[in-house]
């Protein structure tokens, strides 16, 4: 009974001219002919409707509550927090704090701005991130990579006209503020999946081309060399610092034996651990402290040489900084600088996502957890909104931070807790001992911190193994990195993998298949066989009773499956084509110009064309192929395996129906019978269904191409269709074919010959009563379940075709 939403749409299509597709009849009632009635319980898929997929869309009165409760992962784990717990948080809390101040102090050199600008970002970090997060491990606050970025945007907005006369940390702190908002943005979203799109091979050479880049930008400061804009390239940084050695004043003492010092600590600690085992935690938690060491040293050596000098120290030092947190105000936004800022804003996005995601999965599946990506974005987006007002610039996870973070055992994010309040006391009881730190000491600590992002050989290596085309990519986004600069590193990665992805899209094809007889084997017997067979007696594959099976390869052994596995024809006229990567507009054309080319070159035409003069030819129409040809058969039907496709659009849509109508004048006055298998996405199913895909085709003389249904039955608990012709309750021609028989003749049902509208049934004990339900909607008869059941359903059909039409001349 039509409803009244119905009513008004068909009377609108009709005004508007809009022809609706409505349900065929005759596929439902008519098509399941020969005799072979479908099961008494009919199945009809319901069409997959927009309204159905607006739904879908729709948040629910609790997907509402559910995406509130989601934004705070903290109710989750707060309510059984116990003491235990809380021992793990304060030492991994206290040892993170202890790193990160000094880390904090370094990475504001990076941003172009005073060292208390890096204890205010790494504050915030750490005091809000327990509550919008979903790592236990991950720290955030400055890192090196995102700090030189924002260093690069500092010097490049004050260079503009807008800029000129505003502050470093207010530029910083407005670049914060915005690339915050664009992030929780995507996090609110639940635009998670973004970080996806960065590969692995994007990450490695962002990581080492940073870490050269931000070397560069240190060596100076490290040896005390005057005069070199590090704002240059880094390869121009590089040798203009080697040109100026000459120069070197007594910081390169300093620096370079604190960088040696840091490495012979750690080394010296990571044998002791290997010698040590029992205590080898604790070991771990004293090489973390190297950089806290070094800097105590080098800052008491300092206070010694300049304790009487501190107008004129014999090296740079960090000098005054203020107490607390002295730069508390609402962040101030200026419309100049934001404009000029904006350009750098795609690679500080790309900078907070990747490293911070990235490493927070790394550690969660370590530690056997998953993280939320969307919600990480959160707690990054939070962070940088709100670092600002405290004067903070951008920030995000850190990858060395994380990595103390877990080795020191913490056990819930409640440990960023810990680490905020050692920051805090920093910022206000230890900044008169921060005057002395010297700057070549900090650059020591951030080079050394660097060394262990630069990707290694071995690493590499694998990649080569794996994809030798990715290890370009690498390179040239390092090299990109040195001899211009890292936001363009970042994007020429991004953009060639991008590259690479379309134009695999753009040439995928598919592959025609052939069968196969194969066994499967264990030991020296062959599986299934009663009794076993040895290994040798291969004559069971000429047993019916055998349990060989039928498996489909590619006919050119592209899949790397032995070359020399004879493969047969799946049945003269009928061809499998299985779809590699995908099936859409970018590759539609390709893979059907593929499909058409193989099936012209193996297969003659129906009926011969004849023209009354030479001139009557089409001028694309190839001249009559020489004799031998004529062994080849004709175009029966065309099989297309949609196991790898989950989704397709309009034009491959179109695309399939032009092939189709093609193909169909190719094998006039027959029709080419389209059989879809493994068809997975019921929105695939509405697409080729509007296409006319699914039911069998008409004639050229407009009747409904003849037809019979192999139907695909699955067994549910009930009765079964052989225990019901038992009893009576069914006669031998209303029972289909059941999965059994059509598993027992996967050779492609040759010979068989539908001489009456019944079916064997083969007399088998029945144990239980059980129930056949079909799988696949009766109206839509051409979608299979596998190619199995599509192939028996091709061969039959060409089998009646012989019957009922008189075979033609040649054919």
């Amino acid at each position: 009974m039509p409803t009244v939403a119905d009513k008004v749409g068909h009377s609108l299509a009709t005004v508007l001219g809009i022809k609706l597709q409505g349900r065929d009849v005759h596929a439902e009632d008519d098509v399941p002919g020969g005799g072979f009635a479908p099961p008494t319980d009919r199945f009809i898929e319901e069409r997959v409707a927009t309204s159905e997929w607006i739904r879908d869309q729709l948040p629910s009165p609790a997907g509402v509550v559910g995406y509130a409760r989601s934004l705070f992962p903290c109710l989750g784990w707060l309510p059984h927090y116990n003491l235990r717990w809380l021992t793990g948080d304060i030492i991994a809390g206290l040892t993170v704090g202890a790193i990160i101040v000094p880390q904090g102090m370094a990475y504001a050199s990076l941003a172009k701005v005073e060292p208390q600008f890096g204890l205010y970002s790494s504050f915030m970090g750490l005091v809000i991130y327990w509550m919008f997060g979903t790592s236990k491990d991950i720290s955030i606050g400055p890192v090196a990579v995102l700090a030189s970025i924002v260093g690069s945007v500092v010097e490049s907005v004050q260079s503009t006209p807008a800029g000129k006369d505003t502050a470093g940390h207010i530029i910083a702190s407005s670049f914060s503020l915005v690339a915050g908002v664009i992030v929780l943005g995507l996090g609110l979203l639940r635009c998670g999946w973004i970080i996806d799109l960065m590969s692995i091979t994007c990450l490695a050479a962002f990581t080492t081309g940073s870490s050269l880049s931000i070397i560069a930008s240190q060596l100076p400061a490290l040896l005390g060399i005057r005069g070199v804009r590090t704002r240059d390239a880094p390869y121009k940084v590089y040798i203009n610092t080697f040109k100026r050695l000459p120069s070197a004043q007594l910081d390169a003492a300093m620096g370079l034996t604190a960088l040696f010092g840091l490495y012979l600590i750690r080394y010296c600690l990571n044998k002791a651990a290997d010698r040590y085992p029992k205590h080898k935690r604790a070991i771990y938690i004293a090489n973390t402290m190297r950089n806290v060491f070094v800097i105590l040293l080098y800052t008491m050596v300092s206070w010694l040489v300049n304790m009487n000098r501190r107008s004129k120290p014999a090296f740079r030092i960090v000098g005054k900084i203020p107490t607390g947190f002295h730069d508390v105000a609402v962040p101030h936004l200026d419309a100049g600088v934001i404009s000029s800022l904006v350009s750098h804003l795609p690679a500080g996005v790309i900078v907070m996502l990747v490293e911070h995601i990235a490493v927070a999965k790394a550690f969660g599946r370590i530690s056997d957890y998953s993280i939320n990506p969307s919600q990480e974005m959160v707690a990054i987006g939070m962070t940088n909104i709100l670092g600002p007002f405290l004067g903070a610039f951008a920030s995000t996870g850190s990858f060395s931070r994380t990595t103390v973070n877990s080795k020191a055992g913490v056990r819930t994010p409640a440990a960023s807790l810990i680490s905020g309040l050692v920051v805090l006391v920093a910022a206000y009881c230890l900044t008169r001992m921060f005057f002395y730190i010297p700057y070549c000491v900090l650059a020591a600590v951030i080079m050394h911190a660097l060394g262990d992002l630069i990707t290694s050989p071995n690493t590499l290596y694998q990649f080569w193994r794996v994809s030798p085309l990715e290890v370009l990519i690498f390179f040239v986004g390092v090299f990109v990195s040195v001899f211009k600069d890292i936001e363009e590193g970042v994007y020429a990665t991004v953009g060639m993998s991008a590259g690479i992805l379309i134009y695999r899209i753009l040439r995928a094809r598919g592959s025609f298949l052939g069968k196969a007889r194969v066994h499967s084997v264990l030991g020296d017997q062959v599986v299934g066989d009663d009794p076993p067979k040895p290994l040798g007696e291969y004559r069971a594959f000429e047993d019916p009773q055998s349990a060989a099976r039928t498996v489909f390869l590619p006919l050119d052994h592209g899949d790397g499956s032995n070359p020399s596995v004879a493969l047969q024809s799946p049945y003269p006229g009928v061809f499998i084509y299985r779809f590699s990567d995908g099936f859409n507009y970018p590759n539609a054309n390709r893979t059907l110009d593929h499909l058409t080319d193989f099936i012209f070159a193996n297969t003659r035409r129906t009926s011969p064309e004849q023209f009354d003069h030479p001139g009557d030819r089409p001028w694309n129409r190839p001249a009559p192929r020489e004799s031998h040809d004529d062994r080849l058969p004709t175009l029966k039907a065309v099989i297309l395996d949609f196991s790898c496709v989950n989704n397709i659009d309009i034009t491959s849509v179109q695309c399939l129906i032009d092939v189709r109508n093609q193909l169909d004048q190719y094998t006039a006055p027959e029709v080419v019978d389209w059989h879809v298998a493994c068809i997975n996405n019921r929105w695939a199913k509405r697409a080729l269904a509007s296409g006319g895909f699914g039911i069998p085709s008409k004639t050229s003389d407009g009747m409904r191409h003849r037809w019979k249904s192999i139907f695909s039955v699955a067994e549910i608990e009930g009765e079964s269709p052989t225990a019901a012709m038992a009893g009576g309750r069914l006669t031998p021609s209303e029972i289909p074919p059941s999965s059994d028989d059509e598993e027992s003749s996967t050779d492609g049902l040759e010979g068989f010959k539908d001489k009456s509208s019944s079916t064997h049934i083969e007399e088998k004990p029945v144990k239980g009563m059980r129930k056949g339900v079909m799988i696949h909607s009766l109206d839509k008869p051409m979608f299979h379940v596998d190619l199995t059941s599509a192939l028996q359903n091709a061969i039959v059909n060409v089998e009646a075709s012989k019957e009922v039409r008189p075979p033609t001349e040649g054919n």
